[in-house]
C-alpha cells in the first residue's frame, strides 16, 4: 500500500511517500529552530513503525538547515539505528552540505545511495 501526504510548516514543506516497509521524506524550503518540531515529529512517527528498513530524506529542494534541523537529523540517525532502519540522506545541496561537513556530521549520514529503494517511489 502506497500512501503519500504533505504539510507546510512555516517556511519548511514536507511530503511523506510511504511504501510497503520503506518511507520517502521530501523537504522543501527552510529548516529552522520554528519548524524542525514539526520535521522531528513527523520522523520519530515513521520511526516508530514496528518495521521500516529503509528511511530516504530527500534534500535536494531544501535551501536552508540550522543547527535545530541538523539535531533533528542526528536524532532520527540514532533511533533508525536502534530500530536497524537504513536512514540515507538524497540530494544534499551547497548550504546543507557545508553546514553537515563543518559539524562533521556529513560522514555519519549514507549519502550514496547505497541502501536498496525498489520499493520507494520517487515523489513528484
Amino acid at each position: 500500500m502506497l500512501a503519500a501526504e504533505s504539510t507546510t510548516a512555516q517556511d519548511l514543506s514536507i511530503q511523506v511517500t510511504d511504501g510497503e516497509g520503506s518511507a520517502l521524506v521530501w523537504l522543501g524550503g527552510r529548516v529552522t529552530i520554528d519548524s524542525s518540531p514539526d520535521l522531528r515529529k513527523r520522523l520519530l512517527t515513521l520511526l516508530s513503525r514496528r518495521s521500516l528498513p529503509t528511511l530516504i530524506i530527500d534534500l535536494s529542494e531544501l535551501s536552508y538547515i540550522d543547527c535545530s534541523g541538523i539535531a533533528t537529523l542526528v536524532e532520527a540517525l540514532r533511533i533508525a539505528h536502534q530500530r536497524h532502519t537504513n536512514l540515507e540522506l538524497r540530494g544534499v545541496r551547497d548550504g546543507p552540505r557545508h553546514l553537515l561537513e563543518v559539524t562533521g556530521l556529513l560522514g555519519l549520514f549514507d549519502t550514496n545511495g547505497t541502501a536498496d529503494h525498489s520499493s520507494v517511489p520517487k515523489v513528484t
